[in-house]
C-alpha cells in the first residue's frame, strides 16, 4: 500500500522542499535597504494623499469592463478550439462529433460577430482612449 503513494509523496517532499528553499533565499539573499518611498504605501497606481472616499474615474472601470469581455471571450473559445485541434491534428475521437461541426461554427461565429460589435462599439465611444 505504501509504494504506490511513494511518488506523491516524493513529489510533495520536493515541493515543500523548493518552496521552503525560495522563502529562506529571499529572506537571506534580498536587499534589505530601507528608504522613505519604499514604505509609503502604494494604491492602484496613485499616492494616497486625500481623502480615501475620493472618487475614481469612470474610465477606469470602463478600462475592466472591456478587459473582462475579452477575457470571458478567450474562455468560450478555449474549448471550441481544443475541441478542434484534437480531432483534425491527433486524430483523436474526442474532439467536435461530424454531425455538429456546422451547429458549433455558426455559434462560434454568432459569438464572435457579437464581440466584434460589442469591440466596435466601446470603440465608437470612446474607451480606449485615455484623455
Amino acid at each position: 500500500m505504501g509504494g504506490e503513494f511513494t511518488p506523491i509523496f516524493l513529489y510533495v517532499i520536493l515541493a515543500a522542499g523548493i518552496a521552503a528553499g525560495m522563502i529562506l533565499g529571499s529572506a537571506l539573499l534580498a536587499p534589505k535597504k530601507k528608504t522613505r518611498v519604499k514604505d509609503m504605501p502604494y494604491e492602484s497606481g496613485m499616492d494616497p494623499v486625500g481623502d480615501a472616499r475620493q472618487r475614481f474615474d469612470v474610465r477606469f472601470y470602463l478600462v475592466a469592463i472591456v478587459f473582462l469581455l475579452f477575457d470571458v471571450e478567450l474562455l468560450f473559445l478555449y474549448p471550441w478550439a481544443v475541441g478542434q485541434w484534437s480531432e483534425t491534428v491527433a486524430g483523436s475521437p474526442a474532439g467536435i462529433p461530424g454531425s455538429f461541426h456546422a451547429l458549433v461554427f455558426g455559434e462560434v461565429t454568432v459569438f464572435l460577430v457579437m464581440l466584434g460589435a460589442a469591440f466596435a462599439y466601446a470603440w465608437k465611444k470612446g474607451v480606449f482612449e485615455w484623455r
